[in-house]
This record gives structure tokens, sequence and C-alpha cells, in this order.
């Protein structure tokens, strides 16, 4: 592999990284949003409705930012992985342009209509168009799962003598066996995110004693469907979609689990070090036979080790991708024991005046995104050394006419760009959050005040 396709890829992965720290957080927001409202509807109290209107602001500042950062994501299709996109375009465009006419714009009319429409279409609306939000958003995740789906597990297609890729089904594209865990697990993962952001900043309210009556609400709705999400997350999704890794992608499985050797009632890695040099890991602690139990349902199960397949066909970064993954499970146990405490003491009506656990709570809010950003870290570093797995291997999908030096010029590029962007996101979140929630009649009182200085 070229110096520039490995720049292209480390392009990809800081942009695409970047990226997801935004739409994780929006997607986990859309459902929250409809919750908030759906309560006031119900009970008729008014603090959920201003709630809901804050958390739209939070929602449309990381909205904005995650459409300026996905769009270099389409054109880096074209000009790092162009032969690629040659290949393979007839295919990946189709879920891609899905995403972008119908699930990107019903998100963001919707979302118009959810900032700006409630007085003027009235509050069943309102809790409609919070729908129909929710529905675009996670729609919109749902054909970028299908995209990623198909170069983790290609099907509906057939290889022309040139060797593109034409679409033969495009239901079984659509519908690819592989998409369902992926897609439970990166949304309850996206539903995690929104949890904890939103009982982090409601135990900062409790802690700082300011917008107490929104802090409660915040962290008592954060805690609930956080636990909920935290074990969805473990089960089903996590078990499925460790279960069709072990089907389809054998050798991510076993790099995944630092396995070098094939075993009969294989254990499951606590911690260790792999040494890729020697093939083996040091310092191990194992429980036995639950990595068989755990992928096949026999304690006695063989699994296949790292050195049961051809060295072109092995993970290219398995180091990395080892603990990517044991980061990402071992922040989600974390989830399920802390969101289950909180939830026990909510219960117990303890909860509010726990300030350790609130200080757990609030600490918490950005594991979540290290979790998410090192769950996608483990799905693409575990399709290596391929782009469709199987397939095309990630060399041949490059585009051949860039230097490396060219890459680095974009890649610096974007860092600053993105630094600007993300120093403006917080700021913006930040400004938000430290304001609070307000009511209507504060929000009119306060433009009021400010329209005349303005004059």
């Amino acid at each position: 592999m070229d110096a520039s396709t490995i720049l292209s890829r480390l392009q990809f992965a800081f942009t695409i990284s970047y990226h997801y720290l935004f739409p994780q957080l929006t997607m986990g927001l859309a459902l929250l949003l409809v919750i908030l409202k759906t309560l006031y509807l119900l009970r008729k109290d008014e603090r959920y409705n201003t709630s809901a209107r804050f958390w739209a602001k939070i929602f449309a500042i990381g909205f904005i930012v995650g459409v300026v950062t996905g769009i270099p994501m389409e054109f880096q299709f074209g000009t790092n992985w162009a032969r690629f996109s040659t290949n393979a375009g007839e295919i990946i465009a189709q879920t891609l342009a899905m995403e972008g006419a119908f699930a990107f714009f019903l998100e963001s009319t919707f979302l118009g209509i959810f900032l700006f429409g409630e007085q003027v279409f009235g509050q069943k609306m309102h809790l409609f168009s919070a729908c129909m939000l929710w529905i675009g958003t996670w729609l919109s995740g749902g054909f970028i799962v299908a995209t990623n789906a198909w170069m983790q597990h290609p099907v509906g297609y057939i290889i022309a003598p040139n060797g593109r890729f034409h679409i033969s089904n495009f239901w079984a594209v659509l519908f690819n066996p592989w998409i369902l865990a992926q897609y439970m697990h990166t949304m309850s993962g996206a539903v995690l995110t929104g949890s904890f952001f939103m009982t982090g900043l409601g135990a900062y309210y409790l802690l700082s004693k300011v917008h107490l009556d929104y802090g409660r609400i915040f962290v008592t709705l954060g805690v609930i469907v956080g636990l909920i999400a935290s074990v969805i997350q473990l089960y089903p999704s996590g078990d499925l979609e460790g279960r069709q890794v072990a089907d389809y992608q054998p050798s991510k499985l076993a790099a995944m689990e630092g396995l070098f050797s094939t075993e009969q009632g294989a254990g499951i890695v606590i911690i260790g070090q792999p040494d890729t040099a020697n093939n083996r890991l040091d310092n191990p602690i194992i429980v036995p036979k639950v990595l068989s139990f755990l992928t096949y349902q026999r304690w006695n199960a063989t699994v296949k080790g790292i050195n049961a397949f051809p060295p072109d066909q092995r993970p290219d970064s398995i180091d990395l991708l080892y603990y990517s993954y044991h980061i990402m499970v071992g922040l989600g146990t974390f989830f399920i024991a802390i969101t289950g405490l909180a939830f026990l003491l909510l219960w117990r009506k303890l909860l509010f005046q726990t300030r350790w656990m609130l200080w757990v709570l609030m600490l918490a809010t950005p594991f979540p995104f290290i979790a998410n950003t090192a769950g996608w870290f483990t799905t693409e570093l575990g399709r290596q050394p391929w782009v469709v797995f199987g397939l095309m291997h990630t060399a041949q999908g490059s585009s051949t006419t860039l230097s490396s030096g060219n890459v680095l010029f974009t890649l610096i590029g974007f860092a600053g760009m993105y630094l600007l962007l993300g120093l403006l996101y917080v700021v913006l979140v930040v400004f938000e959050a430290l304001r609070g929630p307000k009511t209507e009649e504060e929000t009119t009182q306060e433009t009021e005040e400010i329209a005349p200085q303005g004059a």
C-alpha cells in the first residue's frame, strides 16, 4: 500500500470520526425531543415543552455542523477513492442518494417547522414535526448503515467483465441481512450519547443549583432512556453483531479478541496486550470457554485464530482493532453499571440529593462519544484489508493520480477548518447551556430588552 493510499485512509478516518461526533448526538436527541413533546401534551406541564424547545436549539447547532462536516465525505469518494467509486459507484450511490434526497430533506424541513412553527401550526403539528424529525434523522442513519453494510457484506450485485459492480437486486441491497444488527447497534449507541448528554447537563444544573426543575427532568429522562439504550447495546444488538461477524468475517473476530491460534473452547479476553510480532497475547486475563459460547452457543466450539487466515486476508492494524473493540466493550459495561445505579437511586428518590452520583453522571458525558467512535473504528479496521469485503482490496480502490503531498495538504486543511468549527460549536452549545431553558414569555422579554439597544 503506497503512501498516498495510507494518507487517504488517515484523512477519511479523521474526517468521518470528527463528523460522526454530531450525527450520533442529533440522532439520540431526536428521540428525546419526541418524548419531551409527548410528555407535555399528556401532562400539560409547560416545563416539558420548554425543555423540548431548549434541546431543539442544541439539536439545530449539531445538525448544522454535521451537515458542514458531512459534505466533504461525499467528495472524498471521487477525489481520494476514484477507483472504488468507478467500480462500486452504481451500488453505493443508490443508498447515498436516497439519504440526501429523502432523509436529509425530511429532517431539515421538519426541523424548521419544529423550531419556528409552534405558534403558527399548533401543538399537534408541533408533535408531528418532532416525530417526522426523528424519522428523518433515523432514516438518514439507516441509509448510511445500508451503504456500509454492502461494503461489509456485499449482496445483490454482479461483476461485469471490466471489473465493475452492477446492481442486480435493489431490494437485496436495501434489505441486506447485515443491516439489522448494525442499525440497532448504531441507533442505540446514538440514543446513549443523547441520553448521557442530557443527563450530564441536568446533573450540572443540580450541582450548580440553577434551573433545578429542568435539571430533574433532564436527569430523570436521560437516566431511564440511557439505561434502556445501554442494555440494548449489549443485547440483542451487540450479540447479533458479534454473531454475524463470526459468520461472515471470522478474521475480524479473531483480531478483535486477540486470538492468534485456533482454539476449541476459546476463552474471552478481559485484558491483555497483543504482540503481533510474536503472534501472542501478553499478560492476558481470560475467562475460559466464554468466547466459544457467546459466538456459537457451545462451550467447546472451535474459534479460528488469526494465524488460520492468509496474511493478505487479515486486518492490517490488529493492535488498533483490538484496543478499539475493548474500549467499546469496556465503556459499554461501564454505561450499564452507572445508569443502573443511577436508576436505583432515582427509584428510591435519592438521586437528586446524591452529589457524588451527579458528579459521575456529569463527568461521564463525553464517554459515549468515545465508545461510538471506537465502535466504528472496530467496524472499519476489521473490514481491512478490503474496501468491499472479499471482493476489492483497499489498495485497489484509491485514486492513482494523487500524490502523498496532495493528500497531506488537504488533511492539514481539514484539521484547521474542523478546529475552528469545533471551537464555534463548543461556544454556541456552552452559551445555550449556561443560558438554560427559557419559557416563551422569558424569551420574548429578553428579545424586547435587546431590541432598543440594537436600535
